[in-house]
């Protein structure tokens, strides 16, 4: 099935797994904003992630530990972030920025002595006679078990914000700190969580970029993908499924950019390089526009410091 020399089947395919490091990095960053903490420094956390998880697994041949190292040096970078703005104080954007800058200068030092080589492969679920289905097989039944478990992880996110105590803290303490410090929650300490989740969420996008998405390991690799992240969360206001679509857009839009290329389309390359993180944010505008009476506010403690003597 084509349309103008473009495979729907194949660019339906390739939608799941382009979205998958931003979807990972984009639910993460939501759990840390929904605890009151803006943390920019996404885009150095997935870079980390990539070259840690790069590292492990040409090291180990596992890319399952690949993935665990992207994860743990993704977690890493947030609990510097989450000791500097939440015990040190420091200022939370600025922090971020920095937190960013050294992600990619870590990485790229790192990173010297892994370029052109190749990571071991991360199989494919076998769905065995499911993955045959014209169409829906190649499309649902054809992925690594990464791109299942992004999936699954906002689905438990949702559930978890939505119908579990842990969930109500998170919330409590991202729209008042100090009315939750009053009630006895320890604030430092979910925020603290909040951003080790958020972290290890970046971390393991990064090295799904590494290890499947390209996969090998060049210097600043992300290439923008944790600042699409932070924008999904703010336009999906801060809502799970929405940040599902958001991302899944994006990666459909950066599959489709690539089989414009293949089929040979006389598009200049660096307007079809761009068009995935602009059509995003215009798109996400939009449509923030068009819903505006039913937009979740962004919680109202969100990149407030918390002092535990106010």
């Amino acid at each position: 099935m084509s349309i103008g020399g473009i495979d729907i089947v194949t660019l339906a395919a390739m939608l799941m797994a382009a979205s998958t490091p931003v979807l990972l990095a984009a639910t993460g960053e939501l759990v840390a904003e929904k605890s009151g903490v803006l943390n920019l420094g996404v885009e150095g956390m997935m870079i980390m992630g990539a070259v840690a998880g790069f590292a492990a697994a040409v090291a180990t041949g596992s890319p399952v530990l690949g993935f665990v190292a992207g994860a743990l040096a993704g977690a890493l970078m947030a609990t510097l972030f989450a000791f500097l703005t939440q015990i040190f104080l420091s200022n939370q954007v600025a922090t971020g920025l920095a937190l960013t800058l050294f992600g990619l200068g870590l990485s790229a030092l790192i990173g010297k002595g892994y370029e052109g080589v190749r990571p071991p492969p991360t199989a494919k679920l076998d769905f065995g006679p499911l993955a045959d289905i014209p169409v829906i097989g190649p499309i649902f039944f054809s992925h690594d078990w990464i791109v299942y478990a992004s999936v699954l992880l906002v689905a438990v996110v949702w559930f978890v914000l939505r119908y579990t105590r842990a969930g109500l803290i998170l919330r409590a303490v991202g729209e008042s700190h100090d009315a939750a410090h009053a009630l006895g929650y320890r604030v430092v300490a979910v925020r603290f969580a909040a951003l080790g989740f958020g972290g290890a969420m970046a971390g393991l996008g990064g090295a799904y970029l590494s290890l499947v998405r390209v996969p090998q390991w060049t210097e600043g690799m992300t290439a923008g993908a944790g600042w699409i992240a932070l924008a999904i969360v703010v336009f999906a206001s801060w809502r799970p499924w929405r940040v599902l679509l958001g991302a899944y857009m994006f990666g459909g839009i950066t599959a489709l950019q690539l089989q414009l290329q293949a089929a040979g389309y006389a598009i200049p390359v660096h307007i079809l390089s761009m068009a995935p993180y602009v059509i995003t944010i215009v798109v996400l505008v939009i449509l923030s526009a068009l819903h505006r009476h039913g937009v979740q506010a962004a919680p109202a403690s969100l990149g407030k410091s918390f002092h535990a003597s106010s």
